[in-house]
């Protein structure tokens, strides 16, 4: 279930009253992570993480189309411990307080600072 938070409306620069109005969504930090965990863990995310790969094995990048099991609970555990302001302003998260947040989850602190970037980036592009 899809809960709308925030609503804006952007009026084209000739709005008559009348004219089409565009409404745009911004989603939650919730929602964003059932997004990104939606290929976790499949034959299709670990095709797709493959190809990320660099010459070391590493795919930090894949982690926002296909977390693997371990990163997505780390995910979870950080998303829960966050505080209902710190939720409806990920998107705007310091770099020291996602430091704080990923030492209080005890989560892998650059995996945290990737997918809050990538919910900050999802909701530049939304708004």
């Amino acid at each position: 279930m899809w809960i709308i938070k925030k609503v804006v409306i952007i009026y084209p620069p000739n709005f008559l009253g009348n004219s089409r109005i565009t409404i745009m969504n911004k989603i939650s930090i919730e929602q964003y992570l059932e997004k990104v965990a939606r290929f976790s863990g499949s034959d299709y995310g670990k095709m797709i993480r493959e190809q990320f790969e660099d010459t070391q094995g590493a795919c930090e990048l894949a982690m926002l189309v296909s977390p693997t099991v371990e990163e997505l609970e780390q995910l979870k555990k950080a998303v829960a411990i966050m505080t209902p302001a710190e939720k409806e302003n990920a998107d705007t998260l310091s770099d020291e307080q996602t430091e704080r947040l990923a030492a209080d989850a005890q989560v892998d602190p650059a995996n945290l600072a990737i997918f809050l970037n990538g919910y900050a980036l999802h909701c530049k592009h939304v708004s």
